[in-house]
């Protein structure tokens, strides 16, 4: 007949006293408390190791930090793994393991490790990784770059993205959410997490309204040019809005113009793929191509006025405060604002009244969204359709940059629908 063991009461555990050698008094179920000759004690679990049936001792937790009734709680914890063939000192070293894996895998550390995926896998532009890595730095480092990546959840990252709500930061609280989730995705995949909270973190703020990019009408481009001859600005700021405004590129593109993508045998200016926008799936962006622009001779005039300022430098639009980078992309923007346009015209919005002016004189449309850079919507069509209306595009951007002169000159005539067919048949 098995012993009858008394349970241990919380006066007991408290005032055992110390002897010669360690013993241990039983609580019941394999649980003991030990009391070492210095005085210290701890609790021990007697129990059989599964499979090889080997009798086994394990001190697993002190005391008094931790209570009678917790050790109990402990205990059969335990003894449930051991009813399922599991070794619970085995166990817990896993489960100690981990959490010190997770310690080690802080939001900021797999943040970089996705960075890196990232970049190997879509061979990112340098400057759009730059911008993506900026935004957390500034906004979701400082409070939970240290963080476990498993230990986050939507109220934590919440607190920290609300004050851009706040501040009316919808586009940035829009991204930011996206970024988090990419990183939370990636996290999953490499089983360095097992669920991601943070799935519908979005759902917590307001989401942007879409905006467009406001433009003047085209026949306000008279009125357009006007303003920019004889705005108070820098030459280099005027002359990168004409840049733009002839090449049709997207502001960035444009104060990104570097002289090394200059032609001036061919006349061409070219983008590498890796350095436009992204637009599509991946699968759709491995069958595009660099942007090859044509260049009017009144593009290549822009550039011969920047010359005494950059030709130099590696951007042919090198910004004012350091020279050894690009001008800002709002430089245009801005100027549109100081000029009194402030919510009539935008830097985006001249590829609006590029995209008007040349769809009213009936070019093809193809090629004005080939100009572009427009991802075809058919996607059949898109896939066997890979011509960039090179020779179709030299003669229209020829027309436009001489209609964007015949309206600085004010002698812009009305556009005439059959001139653009013409043109580029």
């Amino acid at each position: 007949m098995p012993k009858l063991v008394t349970q241990l009461t919380d006066n007991q555990c408290k005032h055992a006293k110390p002897k010669a050698k360690p013993y241990s008094i039983p609580d019941g179920a394999g649980l003991n408390l030990i009391i070492t000759p210095n005085g210290k004690k701890a609790w021990m679990l007697r129990y059989t190791i599964p499979y090889t049936k080997d009798r086994t001792t394990w001190v697993f937790i002190g005391y008094p930090a931790k209570s009678l009734k917790s050790a109990r709680g402990m205990r059969d914890k335990y003894l449930s793994l051991l009813a399922d063939n599991i070794d619970p000192k085995e166990w817990k070293r896993e489960q100690d393991a981990n959490s010190e894996r997770q310690k080690d895998n802080t939001f900021k550390h797999v943040a970089k490790l996705w960075m890196e995926d990232k970049q190997r896998k879509a061979k990112a532009n340098p400057q759009t990784a730059k911008d993506i890595w900026n935004s957390l730095e500034n906004h979701i480092f400082p409070k939970l770059g240290k963080r476990p990546i498993g230990e986050l959840r939507p109220k934590s990252v919440a607190e920290v993205i609300k004050p851009l709500e706040t501040k009316g930061s919808l586009e940035l609280v829009k991204r930011l959410c996206q970024r988090i989730n990419e990183i939370m995705a990636f996290a999953l995949n490499e089983e360095i997490i097992t669920d991601n909270p943070l799935a519908h973190i979005k759902g917590k703020f307001i989401a942007p309204r879409t905006k467009h990019h406001p433009a003047l009408e085209t026949n306000e481009l008279p009125a357009l040019m006007t303003a920019i001859l004889n705005a108070n600005i820098a030459i280099p700021t005027r002359l990168l809005i004409e840049w733009q405004l002839h090449t049709m590129v997207r502001p960035i593109e444009a104060a990104r113009t570097k002289w090394s993508e200059i032609d001036l045998t061919a006349n061409t200016r070219t983008i590498p793929k890796e350095r436009m926008k992204k637009v599509g799936t991946s699968k759709q962006w491995e069958v595009r191509k660099a942007h090859i622009i044509p260049l009017s001779s009144h593009a290549l005039n822009i550039l011969e006025q920047m010359k005494p300022f950059s030709g130099h430098l590696e951007h042919v639009f090198p910004n004012q405060r350091d020279r050894q980078q690009h001008a800002s992309a709002e430089a245009a923007t801005k100027a549109f604002n100081k000029m009194g346009l402030r919510g009539k015209q935008s830097a985006h919005g001249m590829r609006t009244m590029a995209s008007s002016t040349l769809n009213e004189a009936q070019f093809n449309p193809d090629v004005i969204e080939a100009a572009l850079y427009h991802l075809d919507p058919n996607e059949q069509r898109r896939t066997y359709n890979r011509t960039d209306y090179f020779n179709q595009r030299r003669v229209m951007m020829d027309w436009w940059s001489e209609h964007i002169v015949s309206a600085t000159n004010g002698t812009m005539k009305e556009i005439r629908g059959n001139h653009g067919l013409r043109a580029v048949n």
